[in-house]
């Protein structure tokens, strides 16, 4: 876990953040304006408009703590011990063998049910 204490965003961050979001809408609008233009042009350019929002956005303090989560996140993904081949497939047979066994369990549960309530409500023979 990361101890640093996290600054208040200011009036600057609030503005970059306004920028991010207007610029986003604007590629949007532009991307549906533009539509008489090929597709791959119109995708290239909403990807460029949305990197330069990540870009503005990444300068705020809500940026760097966003980044610094990932940062974190990725340095726990590579301590976590992946299963191997074999504990893979073992767990994969346990969990099939245990849907199984618990779906034949609701069918059977299901049947007695669905007797008892013919029988109390007088439909069954």
């Amino acid at each position: 876990m990361n101890a640093k204490v996290e600054g208040r965003s200011s009036a600057a961050d609030i503005a970059k953040l306004v920028v991010a979001l207007v610029l986003v809408v604007a590629g949007a609008i532009a991307f549906n304006y533009y539509d008489q233009e090929m597709l791959l042009l119109r995708v290239l350019g909403i990807l460029v408009v949305v990197g330069v929002a990540g870009l503005i956005m990444m300068t705020t303090t809500y940026g760097r703590v966003g980044w610094g989560f990932v940062r974190d996140s990725r340095t726990e993904v590579r301590k976590v011990v992946w299963p191997n081949r074999k504990e893979t497939a073992q767990t994969t047979l346990v969990v099939i063998i245990m849907v199984i066994i618990v779906g034949i369990l609701l069918w059977v549960m299901d049947s007695f049910l669905l007797w008892a309530v013919k029988l109390l409500t007088g439909q069954g023979a």
